[in-house]
């Protein structure tokens, strides 16, 4: 098939890769422009691109695909239609049969939703109609949820309401971070997409029942809130790795929790209550729970969080084993 291909992090590569591998014609590639990152502000191409142009495919990187609300109250002309009314056209002319999108990060409008004879396809990181939206992975592991997987829907004017072509299922493994159901979900979307191209199944409404939603994160986000359970911030931890990360402070300086787990054992979930300080107290080691210094006990609203790899801002990752050498953290210290 004649195809677009519009995404921009890693997440999307496997499904780009897969397409071109598997001898689709891959008509241009959308992603997001070369912006800068990192502590450098270096400008950088995301994921997509450099994929695609290691693969000679036509990379394309329109900042915007919508009008400008603020430009048409001004009733700007040159800033209202030019722009997008040239890449709808530039769309159009592709002679496309679908579109592929997988986390593009652009809102489509209906002229490029409508222009492909199949549509616009979405490989969607979760089993719709749970966790539209921006952050499904992250949402399914800080929820709890017990399985994930790939829909993939035909694109309409809703945040992710389009009707599905095809879902599949995965476990989410107990101690799963969202790293690593990402690659799982990455790959999964590769050969759904491959499949749905390939026998072209008639769409289903999604069901109205189970919507939900998960928001785009803020870096915030991962501010870690003591007085919550050692469970939820368990998932927390696990949820918003790599990005956005959990982090407290300790002295006045950012502490990056890396890894960490709920205390276990007969009496762990209350353990905190019979123990000096509120939430977010450093406790004394527990030789009966684990080898002293291997992890830092924190009381949490209910529970403890043993803490067992942590960043301290400006320094290296480390074993809390080896962090505590070089920054003694005793009993009664308060983080926050």
């Amino acid at each position: 098939m004649r195809l677009a291909f519009m995404g921009s992090p890693d997440f999307a590569v496997p499904a780009l890769r897969a397409l071109h591998d598997a001898g689709h014609e891959i008509a241009a590639v959308y992603c997001q422009p070369p912006r800068p990152a990192g502590r450098g502000q270096a400008v950088r191409r995301c994921a997509v691109q450099v994929a695609a142009e290691a693969l000679g495919l036509a990379v394309r990187t329109p900042a915007r695909l919508r009008q400008d609300v603020s430009a048409r109250l001004r009733q700007d002309v040159s800033a209202r239609l030019r722009p997008d009314a040239a890449e709808h056209a530039a769309f159009a002319e592709l002679g496309l049969d679908a579109a592929v999108v997988a986390a593009y990060g652009l809102i489509l409008p209906p002229a490029m939703l409508a222009a492909p004879r199949l549509g616009c396809l979405n490989i969607h990181a979760s089993l719709l109609p749970r966790w539209r939206g921006a952050a499904p992975i992250h949402a399914a592991i800080l929820a709890g949820d017990a399985e994930s997987g790939v829909t993939i829907m035909r694109m309409d004017a809703g945040l992710d309401t389009g009707p599905m072509l095809r879902a599949e299922a995965v476990p989410i493994p107990p101690r799963a971070t969202a790293a690593e159901l990402h690659d799982v979900l990455a790959a999964l979307g590769a050969r759904l997409i491959l499949r749905v191209l390939a026998e072209l199944p008639p769409p289903v409404p999604q069901p109205a029942e189970g919507v939900t939603y998960a928001p785009r994160l803020r870096r915030e986000d991962g501010r870690i809130d003591w007085t919550r359970d050692a469970a939820a911030l368990d998932r927390q931890v696990r949820a918003f790795t790599p990005w956005p990360g959990s982090f407290t402070a300790l002295d006045g300086r950012m502490l990056k929790v890396l890894d960490a787990h709920p205390e276990a054992g007969p009496g762990a979930a209350d353990a905190a209550a019979t123990e000096t300080g509120p939430s977010g107290t450093v406790l004394a080691d527990d030789p009966a729970r684990g080898p002293a210094g291997g992890s830092l006990r924190v009381a949490c609203g209910r529970g403890v969080l043993c803490l067992t790899r942590v960043q301290l801002a400006g320094g290296a990752p480390l074993e809390v084993a080896a962090f505590r050498r070089g920054h003694p953290v005793p009993p009664g210290t308060q983080l926050g």
